[in-house]
């Protein structure tokens, strides 16, 4: 019987093989580093806002400390949104007929609170206590990044299980004295790495990484 294929069949065949394998590691790396992406972790991302609320200028201008606004973050599992209130003291002499604010003033005015876009917006499924991670020294800074240079505010981190896991494991090399989270200029000690580990011993800072941790 007559040969169907020529030898260079072969050839093409086992080329085939190795395209076909090729182009599907190159789609699921492409998988994968669109499930990383700010796109779909929405890291780096600006959200609007009722009003273009600038840390930069409140907390690195200014320095207003992180618990006037978000008073409950010491005590609650929730940072907290500062009513309308918060924004009134000052701005009640301050800018008191700039354009930019009229959202707020319209919401003291009609006793109706502004709408602000969640930026750290964990699942419904995470728990997350802010107020066990302040007691034990996390700056706000090591989730958030540098609030006080942020314009406009976005999301820091992924916030992927994973981000939060590299803490969870070895929490120490995060730590810094729980007077000093809510500092954007704390300037670490030359015997950093040795200080850390007596904050952690003081404040019985442990690794965690049990899931009923975060999934209750």
């Amino acid at each position: 019987m007559a040969q169907l294929f020529p030898r260079s069949a072969n050839a093409v065949a086992r080329g085939s093989i190795f395209l076909g394998l090729f182009l599907v590691m190159c789609i699921l790396a492409m998988l994968w580093t669109l499930a990383h992406s700010g796109y779909v972790t929405r890291q780096g991302e600006v959200l609007e806002q009722p009003v273009p609320f600038s840390h930069d200028h409140h907390v690195g201008e200014i320095g207003i400390d992180c618990r006037y606004c978000h008073t409950a973050v010491e005590k609650s599992s929730a940072a907290g949104i500062p009513p309308t209130q918060t924004c009134m003291n000052c701005h009640n002499q301050l800018w008191t007929n700039a354009q930019l604010l009229e959202p707020v003033r319209a919401s003291y005015r009609e006793n109706k609170p502004l709408k602000w876009n969640k930026v750290n917006d964990l699942p419904g499924f995470v728990y997350f206590n802010h107020s066990i991670h302040v007691a034990k020294g996390i700056a706000c800074f090591t989730c958030h990044g540098p609030v006080n240079k942020m314009p406009l505010m976005y999301q820091y981190a992924p916030l992927y299980m994973s981000w939060c896991l590299s803490c969870h494991r070895d929490p120490v090399k995060n730590l810094r004295p729980p007077s000093e989270v809510t500092n954007p200029n704390w300037v670490p000690p030359a015997d950093l790495e040795k200080q850390q580990h007596e904050w952690a011993a003081k404040y019985n800072v442990q690794s965690k990484t049990s899931c009923s941790t975060c999934h209750r």
